[in-house]
């Protein structure tokens, strides 16, 4: 349309705005890390939250540090979550605990099939309050629940291991994606929730939320 004609038809609208291009809402960027041992399905869990794929075969150890983005709608606003998906090797530590600090969520690893990956939370969870933020979002998941006929963890010591450090707890499995999106929805809605509140806005809480939305594994996502 000519801009005479854009400008009458404006006009005769009665709408000043008619024809302009509004502005997108910029989505509000989110920094996550997967932390756990080598082996607990770090890499898997962030591809299948990212691509709704599973990674078969042989097991490749992340080397140092990889992430990935993807954007969600939560509550009607865009999100960026900025995924970072971290080694579980000693040997890489050092690096990892570079990217702590910038990180505004982290998601605790462990396989109940594999006892010291449980174990060692409470090292990890040592390494985050000593090089995290302080009011960095902490959720603790006990993957590969897929594998119940190999299950060391109880999921009762997942969730009291939780509620000792007060974080929620869900278990998940990077295979049949139980939970997985539902982690970093929770996550996603709790720093939302964080960076727009407003003084008479209810509470948000994330460890309610979880209880009410995760899926058990006895629930038909296995099928």
């Amino acid at each position: 349309m000519e801009p005479g004609r854009r400008l009458l038809a404006t006009l005769r609208s009665g709408n000043p705005g008619a024809g302009r291009r509004v502005p997108a809402r910029p989505d509000l960027p989110l920094k996550v890390m997967l932390l756990g041992d080598s082996g607990v399905g770090k890499t898997c869990f962030l591809i299948q939250f990212k691509d709704g794929a599973f990674l078969s075969g042989t097991f490749i150890a992340t080397v140092g540090i990889d992430f990935r983005n993807k954007v969600v709608t939560v509550d009607g606003m865009r999100v960026k979550l900025q995924i970072w998906d971290t080694a579980g090797q000693e040997r890489f530590r050092s690096v990892t605990h570079a990217y702590y600090r910038d990180a505004q969520a982290l998601l605790l690893l462990y396989d109940i099939t594999n006892k010291s990956s449980f174990d060692n939370i409470r090292a990890w969870l040592t390494e985050i309050h000593e090089y995290a933020q302080r009011d960095v979002v902490i959720m603790l998941l006990g993957n590969k629940a897929d594998v119940s006929s190999e299950r060391m963890i109880r999921s009762e010591d997942g969730e009291m291991l939780a509620r000792e450090y007060g974080v929620p707890f869900m278990e998940t499995s990077a295979k049949t994606g139980m939970n997985v999106e539902l982690a970093f929805l929770a996550i996603a809605k709790e720093l939302k929730y964080r960076a727009g509140r407003q003084a008479d806005e209810p509470s948000f809480q994330i460890r309610d939320y979880v209880e009410s939305q995760k899926k058990r594994p006895s629930c038909c996502s296995f099928l």
